[in-house]
């Protein structure tokens, strides 16, 4: 389960690939202390009662949902550590790599052993046939994947495709007539409403938690990577969460899946008062992707953004005294927005007659769409209400779909070999993958790199690992710089053109 610090300093949410939320002091600071509130205890003759005034029961849910819930175990294989020498809090404390679990004693100190470390998490399977979908950080890395019924079966599951943007992964195992869940319209939820949080916390069998929808659209201001989108509308709830949910179900009182359980707000990494989730709507869309297309087909609107405050409008000098709607504090050259004739300073109210109050509003809509989709956005431009039709974008500006990371490789025509360190050493190299061999008609032999070339950089980014790799060549467009060496000490640079 991650653990979320909330700062009261400048942050970034993108919508798309430059959409970026401002959260200085001119910006909205609703989660800034969240971790401190807990909310009261409702009154007990209120506790169980639905809106038609019976009972709550959560039977039925509980029922649909325990079976469909798995148990995600991952492996991952990791160096022990580099080498060095002992420190004072070694002989105080022990050496964290010497006797672990594994049976790696006595070796010489400072020796690169590898050993195994394992993590674990939650799922919910959402198909008769074996699809699972959990969360991004659940499966990262994982070398091996295994998930449990809550009847005890066991499977090995491979993973068909992640996408860290909205911390949502899709798994596989092989099997026929499981338990599944169907996904609700998150659209539907309403703030107060009863919920159920379905996991595994503590490697237990499935556990079931109560509580009610908190907020929706919730942004928690963690600052994403800036090569990386990180799309944020959560819907919080408090039904206590903790260790071991991360990918579990948040279900509404008829079972549905309305939300994949993704984080928590804490100081200690427990359960302290809210729990978040990935809304279904949006689960639902990146589940279908990367079952189509092994890929998130992400469409970008092209702006950047801030909530619209008294403090922004003073600031960037907007005369409104409505604060409804999103700030365009920025746009992106050629982008979706630009070529619709949106400007910076408009302040967008509705996309496709959906009311927008948020950054995060606005993230949660775009993020339903494929490049090419058309929509419409109602904005305040120069004080007039004005209407936009705008046709979305992937990432590389263009209207097309991306490629998968394997449809990439299959072009290059290459099998490569991640290097361990002894390999490196003997090549006095401090990173690399080696070209092992090439197919006839791949770039990679079009283009004249022979077998045995390792590659050290790739648009000047040191490479260390193929994930590594085939991140950078996702994110490239028109084409990419390659540096490297062969063994016998001949460096060359190669470029490659990117579709």
């Amino acid at each position: 389960m991650k653990k979320i610090v909330f700062v009261a300093a400048l942050v970034s949410a993108l919508v798309g690939v430059s959409a970026t939320l401002l959260t200085s002091a001119l910006v909205n600071k609703q989660t800034e202390n969240v971790k401190h509130i807990q909310a009261p205890a409702p009154k007990a003759q209120w506790a169980n009662l639905s809106e038609t005034g019976q009972p709550v029961d959560f039977t039925y849910a509980a029922e649909q949902t325990i079976h469909a819930v798995v148990h995600v175990k991952t492996v991952y294989k990791v160096e022990s550590r580099q080498q060095r020498g002992r420190s004072l809090f070694d002989y105080f404390f022990g050496d964290p790599f010497e006797g672990d679990d594994y049976g790696y004693y006595n070796q010489p100190y400072g020796y690169n052993q590898p050993r195994e470390s394992r993590g674990s998490g939650s799922g919910v399977i959402i198909s008769p046939d074996g699809y699972i979908v959990t969360n991004n950080h659940v499966i990262e890395k994982a070398n091996e994947v295994e998930v449990s019924l809550n009847d005890k079966r066991t499977y090995t599951a491979k993973v068909i495709g992640t996408d860290p943007a909205t911390d949502v992964a899709l798994l596989k195992v092989e099997a026929t007539d499981l338990p599944y869940l169907s996904f609700g319209n998150s659209d539907d939820v309403k703030i107060g409403e009863w919920v159920l949080a379905v996991g595994n916390p503590f490697n237990l069998t499935s556990t079931v938690t109560a509580g009610i929808v908190s907020a929706k659209a919730r942004s928690l201001g963690a600052i994403s990577n800036s090569d990386k989108m990180n799309i944020q509308s959560f819907i919080q709830t408090d039904a206590a969460v903790n260790m071991g949910n991360s990918g579990g179900a948040l279900v509404n009182t008829r079972g549905e899946l309305i939300g994949i359980n993704s984080a928590i707000a804490s100081t200690t990494g427990m359960y302290a008062g809210y729990s978040f989730a990935v809304p279904s709507q949006i689960a639902k869309k990146v589940v279908e992707d990367l079952k189509e297309y092994g890929v998130v087909q992400r469409a970008m609107l092209g702006v950047a953004l801030a909530d619209l405050t008294p403090e922004t409008a003073k600031h960037f000098n907007i005369a409104t005294n409505d604060f409804k709607g999103v700030l365009v504090t920025d746009i992106v050259s050629g982008g979706a927005a630009e070529i619709a004739g949106i400007k910076k300073n408009d302040i967008i109210t509705h996309v496709n007659n959906t009311e927008i109050n948020s950054a995060s509003d606005l993230q949660e809509q775009i993020a339903r769409y494929k490049p090419n989709d058309k929509i419409k956005i109602i904005a305040n431009s120069d004080g007039k209400v004005k209407h936009f039709d705008v046709i979305l974008r992937n990432k590389n500006g263009s209207v097309n779909f991306v490629k998968s990371n394997d449809e990439l490789f299959d072009s290059l025509g290459a099998t490569l070999e991640e290097l361990n360190t002894m390999d490196l050493r003997k090549l006095s190299l401090q990173n690399g993958i080696r070209v092992n061999k090439l197919s006839r008609d791949g770039k990679f032999r079009t283009e004249g790199i022979r077998e045995g070339f390792i590659i050290e950089k790739v648009n000047r980014q040191r490479v260390n690992s193929i994930e590594e790799l085939k991140e950078i060549f996702s994110n490239a467009t028109g084409a990419v710089l390659i540096e490297g060496i062969y063994p016998n000490g001949t460096r060359e640079y190669y470029a490659i053109g990117i579709d």
